[in-house]
Parts: C-alpha cells; sequence; structure tokens
C-alpha cells in the first residue's frame, strides 16, 4: 500500500473543489493554483526520478493497491460531477452577483480534476485487457463526454502515432490552437472509421446493435438528460463546460507528448515500429505521482501493455526540460513554446532523422 500512496496525491483536487466552493469567490480557482502552481513548484524541488523497477517489475505489476488506486477515483469523479451540478444550479444562484463567478470556478475546477486525474486514469484502465476495468475507464470517459477515447487512442494513437494518419501527433511548427480542431475532430473521425471496419471484418452493417456508439450516444443521452432534469439549460451547460475543459486538457498534454517526433517511413504507408524516441518523455517526480506515471511516455508507447506502476525511464527518449504542469502553460503560449521546444526537435532530428535537419515547417505529405 506505502508504494501506491504517492499516487493517491489527485485525491486532494475534490476536496479542494468543494472547500474552494465553500469559501467561495477567488478559493473557487484554488485547484487551478494547484495544479499549475504548486506542482510545477514541487517538481523543480523534488527533480527528477531516473529510478526503475528493475527486478521488483512482476512484484509491483500484481500489487493491487496500483489498481485499486485507479479504481477508487471513479465514484469519487461521479460524486464530485454530481455535486457540482447541484453546487450550479442551486447553491451558486442563491449567492447573487457573486455566484456566477463561484460557478464558473467550480465548474473549471471540476473540469481540471476531470481531465487530469479522471482521464489519466481512464487511459491508464481502457489499455487493459479485462472488462471490468476497461469499463470502468468508459465510465469515466463518458462523465466527460469523450468515450470514443476508448477506442481510437489504443488502436488508432498506439498505432499511427508519429506519422501523418494520427490525428493526436502535433507536428513541428504547430501551435496548439492549430493542434486542437484537427486532434479533437479528426480524433472522433478516427474512432468512428476504426469501429465501421471492426463490423465489416465481423461481417456486420455500421448499424448492427454492437458498434460501440449506440453504447456511446446512450450515455451521453443519460449525462445529458439528468442534467437537464436537474438544472435545465445551466445543468447542461455545467456538464457542457466541465467536459470542455477535461478533454481540452487531454489535448493540450497529447500536443506536448508528441510534438514534431515522427517515425520513417520504410516504404508508402509502412513506417517504422514506435520505439522510446517516438514520443517525449518526463521523469520529473511528483508530477509522475499525480498522474500516475504519464509522463514516463516514451515506455507507454514502447509497450503499452505495462502497468503504470512499473514504466521505466528511458535514457535514450528526447526529455521534456520541465514537468506537465509547466509545459502545459508553456505550449498555450506559442511563441515561448516554440523558443522552448523547436531547438530541441531540431536535435532529435540530427540524431534520428539527420537528413530532415533544418528544414523548415511541415507539409501533408512530410509531418516532420
Amino acid at each position: 500500500m506505502l508504494q501506491a500512496a504517492p499516487h493517491l496525491i489527485g485525491f486532494v483536487l475534490p476536496l479542494l473543489v468543494v472547500a474552494g466552493a465553500r469559501l467561495g469567490g477567488a478559493w473557487t480557482f484554488v485547484p487551478v493554483a494547484f495544479i499549475f502552481g504548486l506542482m510545477p513548484l514541487l517538481d523543480a524541488v523534488s527533480g527528477l526520478n531516473r529510478e526503475n523497477a528493475g527486478d521488483n517489475a512482476p512484484t509491483l505489476e500484481r500489487n493491487a493497491w496500483f489498481r485499486a488506486v485507479t479504481w477508487a477515483w471513479v465514484p469519487v469523479q461521479l460524486a464530485l460531477i454530481a455535486w457540482g451540478l447541484l453546487f450550479v444550479v442551486a447553491e451558486a444562484p442563491a449567492r447573487g452577483g457573486a455566484g456566477l463567478l463561484d460557478a464558473a470556478g467550480v465548474t473549471l475546477s471540476i473540469g481540471l480534476a476531470g481531465g487530469a486525474i479522471g482521464i489519466t486514469f481512464a487511459h491508464e484502465l481502457v489499455h487493459r485487457s479485462g472488462r471490468f476495468e476497461r469499463g470502468l475507464g468508459e465510465v469515466l470517459l463518458a462523465s466527460v463526454s469523450y468515450p470514443h477515447f476508448a477506442i481510437e487512442h489504443v488502436h488508432g494513437h498506439h498505432r499511427h502515432v508519429a506519422t501523418p494518419r494520427d490525428p493526436a501527433t502535433s507536428r513541428y511548427g504547430e501551435s496548439f490552437y492549430a493542434f486542437y480542431p484537427r486532434t479533437v475532430f479528426g480524433g472522433l473521425r478516427s474512432a468512428l472509421a476504426i469501429e465501421r471496419d471492426r463490423l465489416r471484418r465481423l461481417g456486420r452493417s455500421p448499424w448492427h446493435v454492437s458498434n460501440r456508439f449506440w453504447r456511446y450516444g446512450i450515455e451521453q443521452v443519460a449525462v445529458y438528460g439528468l442534467g437537464a432534469w436537474v438544472g435545465g439549460i445551466a445543468g447542461v451547460a455545467y456538464l457542457g463546460m466541465q467536459a470542455i475543459v477535461a478533454f481540452s486538457m487531454l489535448e493540450v498534454i497529447n500536443y506536448v507528448e508528441h510534438y514534431g517526433l515522427v517515425r520513417r517511413e520504410l516504404s508508402p504507408g509502412r513506417y517504422e515500429r514506435v520505439m522510446p524516441w517516438h514520443s517525449w518523455n518526463s521523469s520529473h517526480r511528483v508530477s509522475n505521482w499525480l498522474l500516475i506515471n504519464l509522463a514516463r511516455h516514451s515506455d507507454h508507447h514502447y509497450l503499452a501493455s505495462k502497468r503504470y506502476q512499473v514504466l521505466d525511464h528511458l535514457d535514450t527518449a528526447p526529455q521534456l526540460p520541465a514537468g506537465y504542469g509547466t509545459m502545459f502553460v508553456v505550449a498555450l503560449v506559442p511563441p515561448l513554446w516554440r523558443r522552448v521546444m523547436d531547438p530541441r526537435v531540431e536535435a532529435w532530428r540530427a540524431r534520428h532523422s539527420p537528413g530532415d535537419a533544418g528544414k523548415p515547417g511541415l507539409t501533408a505529405a512530410h509531418p516532420i
């Protein structure tokens, strides 16, 4: 249990959300400061954790406490979203003019919790082979209106990462704001195509009842129907806004994780195997506690079946200069992002794709 305990740090967020709502005003934004202020500061103080499980990996992989951490978040997130719904539609309006700011702060903070912890934990769960854990992951994704991520990420992104076919791979020279619509809508299109192809291989129509998008649709009708029943338009707006915040946070992280890195095309449409140097790695200690080692992303893409507690720090992977909290903020300021990251991409090119070193910009045919 003690080994898994540091990964419980994210469970502080719901407490901060509720406490901030009780205090009102600027206090409702305390979770924002926790994620983007305190976490980067703790990363800077605590430094990197380059230790790997090594021979202890099989024991760690069997340790049920690491699974319990991700499972326990599911009822917490559902309860937090439900509490937020009641706060926004009932308690905040009773506070008069100040209630609007409080509702905004609570909605933003719950969305950040859903993006930082909820989708991160869902990401771990949908990669598992058992139906129970995959089901828990889908519940988390449905609560933030992104259930198709379970299809596209596992069967699309991991197959096509660092190639032109992957909408979730950010291209060299591309700002986050150009990347965002491409990844959001491209990811949905990719998931639809993957599900259609799966059904075709089974000899079924895309309209067959086994199409997972029917289930996703029912889930969303249930979520927003409940919001409308409890709070009318305000309830629906709250659920939609916290979802947008959550999956937008995911897409900023996607942008950071793969910016400018590509796999060599061996022949038309055929690419080299995904290797550790095709994703940006970050082994900053505290942010990996918060994000259950998501930032050890290079090893995750190299061997996606590994559970989070046994992901390795890989020296062969390109390293981010700071933890995810810091890089998230930098990614939202394109000139600063390019100043920080473009020299690193060029250094990566010189090592892994020397023929492309010094080439400016991107084209559809050559996205490096």
